[in-house]
């Protein structure tokens, strides 16, 4: 490709996006990882393989990455107050009462939750298509402020609160920390609510299990900067600008 067709193809329009975003938010992978695969000389743009970082690729342009046709889908963020008896999961499949159905309607773009809960679980649950958050709220350094309103069996005693403020050892090689506990003003001793940055599947339920407690209910009231202000049971809404930014400025 010479000098003039390169610069063309670097210029960017109303209508255009750069190749490693396309790719992106397709699914496939990370914006970084996209680059690598564009290096490799592994993506096409309508039959020519391009290796330049910085591609803008054109509305109607055929973009395949190893032979196979990439559709790239403008990100989509939906926050759904989740309600018992539905199942969320990362795993790709079809579920009874899967909470997709609840967002039915949402977008026209496929998104999917963030991470898992189970049926019985309530609250806050995001679903995405943009691969790159995906993987930043799944890093397990990011510490991503999460608080929970649990309901136990019976009474929470004291000694035990302080337990789990100094961390519970699950096994001899694990140990779950909370960021903090209390109990609830005004609520009996069998509710408590719970601060976690942890990104571990059910490790709340672990945390009074092994002190004997079982969980009658678990709902996850703030989900990082955001809250079920306005956002009844079983409803969902888009985030507005200030929340995507606030996610997009993680690092």
């Amino acid at each position: 490709m010479d000098s003039k067709s390169n610069n063309s193809s670097l210029k960017k329009s109303a209508t255009s996006t750069r190749l490693n975003k396309f790719i992106a938010n397709s699914g496939i992978c990370s914006r970084r990882e996209a680059d690598m695969f564009i290096a490799m000389g592994m993506v096409k743009v309508n039959g020519k393989i391009i290796i330049e970082m910085g591609y803008q690729v054109q509305r109607g342009d055929d973009v395949r990455y190893d032979g196979r046709r990439v559709v790239s889908d403008k990100p989509a963020y939906v926050l759904l107050n989740k309600p018992k008896g539905f199942l969320a999961s990362v795993k790709k499949g079809t579920y009874k009462k899967d909470v997709m159905e609840l967002i039915n309607g949402a977008t026209s773009y496929r998104i999917d939750p963030v991470n898992s809960m189970d049926r019985t679980s309530t609250g806050l649950l995001l679903f995405t298509n943009d691969t790159e958050l995906k993987i930043k709220l799944k890093n397990p350094s990011r510490g991503l402020n999460k608080i929970f309103q649990v309901v136990l069996d019976k009474n929470l005693v004291q000694t035990d609160l302080e337990k789990i403020r100094e961390g519970i050892v699950i096994d001899k090689f694990d140990k779950i920390e909370v960021d903090a506990i209390s109990f609830i003003r005004g609520e009996s001793k069998r509710k408590v609510g719970v601060e976690l940055s942890t990104e571990r599947h059910r490790a709340i339920f672990h945390v009074f299990e092994k002190l004997g407690y079982k969980l009658e209910q678990v709902d996850r009231v703030v989900f990082a900067h955001l809250n079920k202000k306005d956002l009844p049971r079983g409803k969902w809404r888009h985030l507005n600008e200030r929340e995507i930014n606030l996610f997009k400025m993680m690092k």
